[in-house]
């Protein structure tokens, strides 16, 4: 695993209940300004192994960005810990 990679993971573990980050802060805060696609596919491939609050993770605006029943799942979540988007 890459040290961006590693980052990404604890960027996002360590998101507070209530708070969320989009792609891109996340990628930013790890140290690459243009890998929010690659914290994406870090985050649907890592999610499990790693027990990441992956629904705290959303679009820029911010905005829910999966589709279908993710997002709605992310929805629910989210407003189970008082975020409303």
């Amino acid at each position: 695993m890459t040290e961006f990679s590693e980052r990404v993971i604890r960027i996002i573990a360590a998101i507070p209940p209530g708070e969320i980050m989009t792609y891109g802060e996340v990628s930013r805060a790890a140290g690459s300004a243009r890998g929010a696609r690659q914290v994406s596919r870090l985050l649907h491939s890592c999610t499990g192994k790693y027990d990441l609050p992956w629904h705290r993770v959303v679009g820029k605006g911010p905005r829910i960005s999966l589709p279908g029943e993710g997002g709605l799942i992310q929805r629910k979540l989210l407003e189970e810990e008082g975020v409303f988007l």
